[in-house]
Parts: C-alpha cells; sequence; structure tokens
C-alpha cells in the first residue's frame, strides 16, 4: 500500500515479450557462437579499406566465411592520428595490438582476391588468410525451429479463440468455454422498437406480454399464474422473427442477450454445454433477463436421427445441456428464453414441449394490409413523389415477405437514380418488382425471328386462358423481354387464399399449360419452353392426388406427414398398385387441362393472333391492351352485377 492507500496493481504478464526474446536470442547467438571479435571491430566501407592497403597501413586481412573481411592494422598505423577511432584500445584502455580494428562486407570474392594479390605486386608487405567460422549454437537452434514454431502458432490460436488480447495472461486460454452472448441492456442504445415492425400483430402481442411478464410480475403471478419459461418464433424466412426479438431489446427494461445458436458450436468437445452454462449463469445473475437464440435449429435438431458415426455428439451434449437449463432441477423462472428458426419440423420433441417453450409464436408472410404498413416503414427514408400509392404497391407484391419489400423500396430508389429522377415513381417499384422476381432485363440477348415468335404466340396463349378462365389470376402484364433466365413472362396478380377448391387448382393450371397450347395451335409443334409451366402443373396435379385428397379414384387418403417423420422409411407409404393409379390420375389431370387450353384457343384464335403480334411489336403489353382486344372480363363483369343488385 502505498500512502494513499491505493492498491498497486502489478503488471499483467505479456506472453508477447516471449517472442521478443526468442528473437533476440537468435540475434545474439549468431554472433556469441561465432567468432566474438566480429561485433567489437569498427565497421568500414571497401573503399575506405583500398585507402588503408594504398597506404601500406594492413598488417593482416582475414576472409571470414567468404564474406567478412576483418582488417588489423601494423603499429605505425596505429600510432596514426587517422585510426584513433579504430578498435585500437580494448575496455582497460590498453593498445590492442593484435587487432582485429576494421570490419566490412567484401561483395565479390574472386574480385576481392584480385585487389589483394595486385596490392602484393606493388609491394605493399601484408598477410591474409581465408577462415570458416562454425556456429554450433546457432545450428542446434535450427534444428529446434520447427517446435518453437509449432508452439507459438498454438499460442496465437488459442489466444485468438478465447477472444484475449496480448497480454491477457495464459489463464484466457480457458476463457473458449465461456459464453459469446452479447448483452443488451439500459445502459446499450438499442433504437428499435415496436413501432417499427409493422404488421404481425398476433406475434408483436404475444411478444409484448412476455416483457410485460418480467416489468410487471405480480400482474400475473398474484392470480396464481406461471410467467412462461420460453417462446418460440416460427416462421418463414424474411418474415421479421430477428426484427421481433430487436424490438424486445429495445422495449425490455431488463437484460437481454443475443446470441445465435451456431454460437454454441466448436471443434473442442464440451465447449457447447460449457457455454450453455456460463449464458445461463450469467442470465441469472441478472435476472430477470431475456436469452434470445437465432437460427436454434443449429442445436435443437431432434436427436438420434442421421447420427450414423455420431459425429453430432457433441451438438446433442449442448442440447442436453439447454434442455437442463430451461427447465430442470434448480431452474430461475426469472429468466426467459426467445428462439427464432424457420425449420421447427426438425427440432427435438423435448425441446418443443411445454415448460421448455410455453409458446410457439408463428410469424407468416404479410397479407396486403400488413404489406402496405411495411411498405410505409420502408418508405420513410426514401424520397418519393407525392400520393404514392402504398395500396397498390401492396397489391402487386402477394407473397412478399418483411425482407422482400424492404429489397423492392431500396431497388426501386437504385433504379430512380440510374435514370437520374429526383423522385422514386410507381414505375420504378414496378421495375424493382420485375427485377426481383424475373432477374435482370437481357435486351442484348440473341433471338432469332422465329425463336421471338414462338415466345410471343407463347405468352399471348398464358394471357388469353388466363382472362377466359374465372378463377384464373387477372393478368397485370406480359413482356417478351428475356429477364435472368426467361425468355418472357407473364404478371398475375392472384388472389390472397386461405382455402383452394379443386376449380381454382384446374383453372391456374389450365392457364398455365396456355403457353404449350399457343404453340399448339399455332405452330402444330410445341418446344422446350414450357419446362417452368410443367413443372408448376405437375406439382399442382400431384397435391391434388396425394396430398389434399381432391381425386375421386385415391378418395380421401393423403400421404403427406406434417410431422416429418416418415415411418416407412425409405419405401413410400402405398402400394405399387397405387402408385400407377397416382401416376395415371396426375396424367389425366394435367391432359384434361391441356385439352382445355386448345379448345379455348381455337375458340380464340383470330384475337390471340392479334395479341401475339402486338406483342411482337410492343415487346410488352398490360391489362388494359387486353381489354381493348377481349374486353372486359366476363366473370368480372358479372361481379359488378351481383354487388350493384345487392345494392
Amino acid at each position: 500500500m502505498n500512502k494513499n492507500n491505493k492498491k498497486i496493481n502489478k503488471p499483467k504478464f505479456n506472453s508477447y515479450w516471449i517472442y521478443g526474446l526468442v528473437s533476440l536470442f537468435f540475434i545474439s547467438t549468431y554472433f556469441i557462437g561465432g567468432d566474438s571479435s566480429v561485433s567489437a571491430s569498427k565497421n568500414i566501407n571497401i573503399t575506405s579499406f583500398e585507402k588503408f592497403l594504398n597506404k601500406n597501413q594492413i598488417k593482416e586481412v582475414t576472409v571470414i566465411n567468404k564474406s567478412i573481411a576483418q582488417v588489423t592494422l601494423n603499429r605505425d598505423a596505429l600510432n596514426s592520428p587517422e585510426h584513433k577511432n579504430a578498435n585500437s584500445t580494448n575496455f582497460l584502455g590498453q593498445k590492442n595490438l593484435n587487432g582485429p580494428h576494421y570490419i566490412f562486407e567484401i561483395g565479390n570474392l574472386e574480385l576481392f582476391q584480385n585487389k589483394l594479390e595486385q596490392a602484393e605486386k606493388k609491394g605493399n608487405q601484408f598477410n591474409y588468410n581465408f577462415k570458416t567460422v562454425e556456429n554450433k549454437w546457432f545450428d542446434v537452434l535450427i534444428g529446434f525451429l520447427p517446435l518453437i514454431i509449432l508452439v507459438g502458432l498454438w499460442i496465437f490460436f488459442m489466444k485468438r479463440m478465447s477472444g484475449g488480447a496480448g497480454g491477457g495472461g495464459g489463464s484466457q486460454i480457458f476463457n473458449i468455454g465461456k459464453s459469446k452472448a452479447k448483452l443488451f441492456d439500459e445502459k446499450t442504445d438499442v433504437k428499435t422498437t415496436f413501432k417499427d415492425v409493422a404488421g404481425l400483430e398476433g406475434a408483436k402481442e404475444e411478444v409484448q406480454e412476455i416483457v410485460d411478464f418480467l416489468k410487471n410480475p405480480t400482474k400475473y403471478t398474484k392470480l396464481g399464474g406461471k410467467i412462461p419459461k420460453g417462446a418460440l418464433l416460427v416462421g418463414l424466412p424474411g418474415t421479421g422473427k430477428t426484427l421481433l426479438a430487436k424490438a424486445v431489446a429495445g422495449e425490455a427494461k431488463v437484460p437481454f442477450f443475443s446470441l445465435s445458436g451456431s454460437d454454441f458450436v466448436e471443434m473442442f468437445v464440451g465447449v457447447g454445454a460449457s457455454r450453455v452454462r456460463d449464458l445461463f449463469k450469467q442470465a441469472k445473475e441478472k435476472s430477470p433477463a431475456i436469452i434470445f437464440i437465432d437460427e436454434i435449429d443449429a442445436i435443437g435438431r431432434a436427436r438420434g436421427k442421421s447420427n450414423m458415426t455420431g459425429g453430432n455428439d457433441e451438438r446433442e451434449n449442448t442440447l442436453n445441456q439447454l434442455l437442463t437449463e430451461m427447465d430442470g432441477f434448480g431452474t430461475n423462472t426469472n429468466v426467459i428464453v426467445i428462439a427464432a428458426t424457420n425449420r421447427a419440423d426438425v427440432l427435438d420433441k423435448a425441446l418443443m414441449r411445454a415448460g421448455r417453450f410455453d409458446r410457439q409464436i408463428y410469424v407468416d408472410l404479410p397479407d396486403v394490409r400488413e404489406r402496405k404498413q411495411i411498405f410505409g416503414v420502408h418508405l420513410k427514408p426514401i424520397k418519393t413523389i407525392k400520393n404514392l400509392d402504398t395500396e397498390f404497391l401492396a397489391k402487386q407484391t402477394p407473397g412478399f415477405s418483411g425482407a422482400d419489400i424492404a429489397n423492392v423500396c431500396n431497388e426501386a430508389a437504385l433504379i430512380a437514380a440510374r435514370k437520374l429522377k429526383k423522385a422514386v415513381n410507381k414505375q420504378d417499384f414496378l421495375d424493382a418488382v420485375d427485377r426481383i422476381v424475373g432477374g435482370l432485363e437481357k435486351k442484348n440477348k440473341i433471338i432469332t425471328p422465329e425463336e421471338k415468335k414462338t415466345i410471343a404466340f407463347h405468352e399471348a396463349g398464358h394471357a388469353t386462358v388466363s382472362w377466359m378462365l374465372e378463377h384464373a389470376a387477372p393478368l397485370v402484364k406480359v413482356t417478351i423481354v428475356p429477364r435472368g433466365q426467361s425468355l418472357g413472362a407473364a404478371w398475375y396478380l392472384p388472389e390472397e387464399r386461405q382455402i383452394v377448391k379443386p376449380e381454382q387448382i384446374l383453372d391456374e393450371m389450365c392457364a398455365a399449360l396456355g403457353g404449350r397450347a399457343a404453340e399448339k395451335v399455332i405452330f402444330n409443334n410445341i418446344s422446350t419452353g414450357a419446362l417452368s409451366d410443367l413443372e408448376k402443373v405437375t406439382k399442382q396435379a400431384r397435391s391434388m392426388v396425394t396430398v389434399y385428397g381432391l381425386n375421386d379414384k385415391i378418395g380421401n387418403l393423403t400421404y403427406y406427414d406434417s410431422s416429418g417423420e416418415n415411418e416407412y422409411g425409405f419405401t413410400k407409404p402405398y402400394s405399387d398398385v397405387t402408385a400407377q393409379i397416382i401416376d395415371q390420375e396426375i396424367s389425366n389431370i394435367i391432359e384434361t387441362q391441356y385439352q382445355r387450353a386448345i379448345k379455348l384457343l381455337k375458340k380464340h384464335k383470330n384475337k390471340l393472333v392479334e395479341l401475339a403480334d402486338f406483342l411482337l411489336d410492343k415487346e410488352v403489353i398490360f391489362k388494359e391492351d387486353l381489354i381493348r382486344i377481349y374486353g372486359e372480363r366476363p366473370f368480372d363483369i358479372k361481379k359488378v352485377v351481383k354487388k350493384t343488385n345487392s345494392k
């Protein structure tokens, strides 16, 4: 203790001093292990040496290892003032007559030897010889060099894995088992709140309630209720699961630990379980607290599956420790775990049960009303035209997640900037949707006139059939400009249905086959351009037969397993006879809709040709062009009449 009664902190041992000392040792042994007189001589250059040689001041020259020359002066030279700075005295101040007094690098050995011989011919009296010096200490150390390098690399990587800085000390090697969770508390500036989360009203309500549990626990416990131990956010990628967690961190006035499921995974055995223990220990010390684990499927997959080699034992140990911490002896109920995944079907049943994740919150794709709200959030930083119709944009993006809408807004701003516009307008957003869904326009792609004509009739066939069918999605636009991998495309605005009837599926299949049917009607030939259409209708037909029970011959049966557990192993859950019936029924459904599309196009062949020619000329046509050629859709007119009569 000093006078101010302050504790004097001892300087921490810095391991980088070891590296410095080893390097210094290598350098010193190079000189110490060799001729010690080398380091005691004064350095000169070869020009100075030649001057001394011409003055006949040199007594002896010794060439060491064919690279360094040691020069010893004669008695007359040592008495000269010219060499008063030479190494002519020893440490006692006595004259050093034996030398060497100077040292220099000779460069080319052959040229140096010629100079010495020429000096001898001129009558200079001196001796010269060659000497080889072996550094035994240095040679021994060179033998141990690989081992020294391996030890140094081991120390370096262990310090990196432990997260320690240079000077953290050897004990930091054992920090590898510490949790990597990032702590957000009242001191952390987290700006995301529930106001920044558009849509997801049901999910927000449940998550807000969890925050309220921790803020006012007595409100719920006074009636005998227990605070939930965990909530699992389940949804497709981009729907806002992590954003909800960020909002919880911004709203909650309790410590919030955030990490990913992969943060538990490590190459060393037992590290994952150790990190789980450390995480819950920290959370309990700061309780009430919230732990958020993103992508929990990285450690929460069902145990015992696909574990033929035993390579997943470490992950299973980590999961076992997580199960124990969430609901085991001595579990602290003041810690709530929130997890997010888009693969809830692969999670272990023990993890999903009540008492661990008491609530499963489904974060679905936003509907048209929620998409409008999401557009409102992402349009705030973007300079748009006045009175931009966000409801129209919401209708143009069915099936888009929140992340997709954010991407649309950003892409629209980039497109407007590329066109040197002062504000982003509706067309920029439509172009952004086309860019994201269809890919980049390829106007330079080389297409022959015959191919272009085939593509035009193919897309016109889609447009015509969809226009004539009641349950087919209404057309928005048709283009024959190549985008991405497609040579042409027809854009529709599908209705957002919660349940689908057989006639609706069949109309959609017929519209999808309209392109190939148009090729057959016009050219009496078909092409490979219908690949994506055939893939789509085959999946729809197979779902009707094997999943939804919409086929008369198969009946009200489904071979779909929602649990993801195939109890039949690698075999089919039906007999070979049933498999033949399924294949035949799928083929019959598709062929029936194909013939239906051909019949429709033959009936309207003249208008089909007119539409295709117009498409060849303009390359892009819109809904208004179809109304001009075909008139209003008959089914739309009926709907308007029904609404009028009801009023």
